[in-house]
This record gives structure tokens, sequence and C-alpha cells, in this order.
């Protein structure tokens, strides 16, 4: 299948999904907030790879947010009564804009693998929605992110504020958030943002593949485990993810895989896990399999 906005391939239990509009910054045209989730949905229903890559090409990861996905949604109307209905309307059809939106991203932190983020020059706007979605965050010496939503009159809306503030300390939020500025790939990279920073593009790909190897060498339902924990935990009290992590290992955990985990490190060999079980989908009227 082919996109506007991505090239996709899979190659050793890694999907690497590639912004490919290089000539347009990589901005956020409507049919990025469809084809995005559908790629993501789609790795994940069928189990396709045990882990994602999502780098760019161009000078930036992505300029963010293409202003047409609002300008579109906006009727009008010659007949004043309908014009009516429509002013009357528009505020709820903005709100489904943008829940549709934020959705784009929350894919990446629901789907059941991890998301490693390959950042060259700018993620600017809707890019630091994008990037604080995934799981690891990686950039070049020349990266930088921007909330630039501020110096055009906006409130980022689309997940910014609830997921930076969990990777971030709240006044460099703020300070991001209120003055627009541009944060360096080394500035984030000494406050725990991004994992690592590269001299090029090049290298930081070859450094993220690398990672994202070891992480597709080691025992799938381990991997989603850790992922779903980990972000059950960012969002609840310690109490309840203790609790929650006994819960999920008395039901989940496999004495197989683990077995399998240790035989293979002694042995010197990569492990024979298995993979994760295609999700449940619909056939015909309400009955899945």
């Amino acid at each position: 299948m082919s996109f506007k906005c991505f090239d996709v391939s899979i190659e050793n239990d890694i999907a690497h999904i590639i912004l490919s509009r290089p000539e347009k910054r990589n901005s956020m045209i409507p049919e990025f907030w469809d084809e995005l989730p559908a790629i993501i949905n789609d790795l994940d229903k069928n189990s396709s790879a045990r882990v994602i890559v999502l780098s760019s090409t161009g000078p930036h990861f992505t300029s963010g947010l293409d202003t047409s996905v609002f300008g579109s949604s906006i009727e009008n109307s010659d007949n004043p009564d309908t014009l009516e209905k429509l002013n009357r309307q528009r505020s709820a059809k903005l709100y489904d804009t943008i829940k549709y939106m934020q959705q784009t991203f929350t894919c990446l932190e629901k789907c059941r693998v991890p998301v490693l983020a390959a950042i060259q020059g700018g993620a600017i706007g809707g890019g630091v929605d994008l990037i604080t979605a995934c799981d690891l965050r990686y950039m070049t010496e020349d990266g930088y992110l921007s909330i630039f939503e501020i110096n055009i009159g906006m409130t980022a809306d689309v997940g910014t504020f609830p997921r930076i503030t969990k990777l971030l300390p709240e006044g460099v939020v703020k300070e991001l958030a209120y003055t627009g500025r541009r944060m360096s790939a080394q500035e984030a990279r000494s406050h725990g943002l991004v994992n690592d920073v590269f001299p090029d593009q090049q290298t930081m790909l070859e450094a993220v593949m690398d990672i994202a190897r070891q992480i597709a060498s080691k025992a799938p339902l381990a991997i989603y485990g850790s992922k779903h924990i980990i972000n059950y935990a960012r969002d609840h009290s310690t109490a309840d993810s203790l609790d929650y992590i006994g819960l999920w290992n008395a039901s989940m955990l496999q004495a197989n895989e683990i077995s399998e985990a240790i035989n293979a490190a002694e042995e010197k060999r990569g492990g024979d896990f298995v993979d994760l079980p295609a999700t449940r989908q619909k056939m015909g009227k309400g009955i899945t399999k």
C-alpha cells in the first residue's frame, strides 16, 4: 500500500516508517492524520514487527501542523440561516477535529511494541506532540524542538502538554510553552527528554537501528508487558502500579519464554521467542476471531 506522507518497510522484525515529504518540511497535511494511525494500527493488529523506528527526510523532522487542516474544516454559506447554523456548530466540529488528531499520536503510545523516534533538524509544533508519544527519542546535533503554537496565538492541543509534563520539569515546560523558543538537542538530552545525540543523521539512524535490533531480539511478550506497565505506572500511584504489575504477571508471565531467554544467553545464541498474537478482528456482524 502506498501513502502520501510516509514510506514503510519491514526487515528483521523492525518496521521503519519514514516521513517522506522533505520538500514541504514534512508538514502534517490532512492525509497525515489518517495515514499514521492506519500504519501503526495495521502493524500492531497483525503483529508485523517487534519494534518500530520513525524517522524523516530533508532538513527537518517535521515543521508541524499544516494549518489548512483547520481551514478545510470551516464551512460557509450564502444562506443566512444556514450560516448561522454552521457558526453554532463550529466549536463542536473543531473539538471533534482535535480529538481525531489526538488519536493519531495516542496510537503510538497504545501500540504494543516500542516506537523509536530518530529526529533530525526541527521537531516543530505538532512534531513535539509526535515525538513525546514515542517510547525513545534520538536527535542529531542540529536537532531542536519548539512548542511553536504560542507564536501563532494557539495553545498546543494535540498531545504535547499531557505527555511532555511527564518528561520535563514543569518550569522548563512552561518556559517552552510561553516563549515558543527552541530547545536544542543537547539541552533536551540534559533534561532526559532525548536518549542520545549524534553528529549527523546517518550515524543516528545506524545507532537507532542497532538499538531496535537489540529490542527485537528480546521476548516480545515481555517487551509488551514492560511498555504497558511503564505507561500505567506513569499515570497511576505507586500502590496501584505495584498491584497491577502483580496481576499482570500472575496472568501473563510465561515460564517457557523465561527458560528460553536463560538458555539462549547461556548458549550465546538468539532466543526463539513467540511473537505477539494478532489482535482480535471483526468478522461480519459482531463476530470476532
